[in-house]
């Protein structure tokens, strides 16, 4: 299956308006997180395109420093859009030197350091929205992700409506390209923002064989390895079930 990606981005900004008048009104503003990534970068300018730029907010929510923030900045200034900038830092340690005070013996994993920043900064939004009031909260993720269960759940895989839920990684940077967005940040390496590594290192397998099994169905070089994920994270993927975009044209 080929996207055509100028079809789907004009359905995209029609069903992003049409979601907002049937749950909002003509001032309620998109809130989403914003990382500095492709997701955020994409949805964001589709946002702007379907609402204008004075009805989307953008929040920046570094955890102490953040060795990428400037694209998150640079994005942000090129659309024009609100934006305000929360630190979870002291959240974050708050709520880690509490655990860690009643848990006695117990080590952070490696999931409580990626997963609970997520969560944290899905709490952010919904905190922002709330004090504003009339807001609707971004999903941001995208299929491949889904896909394979490389998501957090009620973080990064939260939200009131979703854009790119249906969207394979290929066809996000496909989008972000027909959106005119600046190509270094639309083709940015996603990574984990701890490590140092990409999430193709972490996963062991590319985002380009992994979208072309979703796709077409091949079955490629590390197909063992998607699958075993597919299989295992299956139930994340049950869950997704908030307001999506589906209305994607094949050329």
């Amino acid at each position: 299956m080929k996207v055509n990606i100028t079809k789907t981005k004009d359905n995209l900004i029609e069903w992003i308006r049409n979601w907002f008048s049937l749950n909002g009104n003509d001032k309620t503003v998109a809130v989403l997180g914003i990382s500095g990534g492709k997701d955020s970068t994409i949805c964001a300018a589709l946002l702007k395109e379907a609402l204008g730029k004075d009805r989307v907010l953008g929040v920046l929510m570094p955890n102490g420093t953040q060795a990428d923030i400037h694209d998150s900045e640079e994005l942000v200034e090129f659309l024009g859009i609100k934006h305000v900038t929360i630190n979870i830092e002291k959240a974050y340690m708050g709520l880690t030197e509490e655990i860690i005070d009643k848990m006695i013996d117990s080590d952070l994993t490696p999931q409580y350091k990626t997963n609970t920043p997520a969560r944290l900064r899905m709490t952010t939004l919904y905190a922002v929205g709330a004090m504003l009031g009339n807001t609707r909260i971004c999903n941001t993720g995208n299929l491949s992700e889904a896909y394979i269960g490389y998501t957090t759940l009620y973080g990064d895989f939260a939200g009131d409506f979703s854009l790119l839920s249906k969207l394979t990684k290929t066809e996000v940077v496909e989008l972000g390209i027909e959106l005119g967005l600046p190509l270094h940040l639309v083709q940015k390496e996603p990574g984990d923002g701890m490590s140092g590594k990409t999430d193709e290192d972490n996963l062991g397998f590319t985002y380009a064989e992994l979208d072309d099994y979703i796709r077409n169905g091949v079955k490629g070089p590390n197909f063992e390895a998607i699958n075993k994920k597919i299989l295992q994270q299956s139930f994340k993927r049950k869950m997704l079930n908030i307001p999506a975009f589906t209305n994607i044209v094949s050329e």
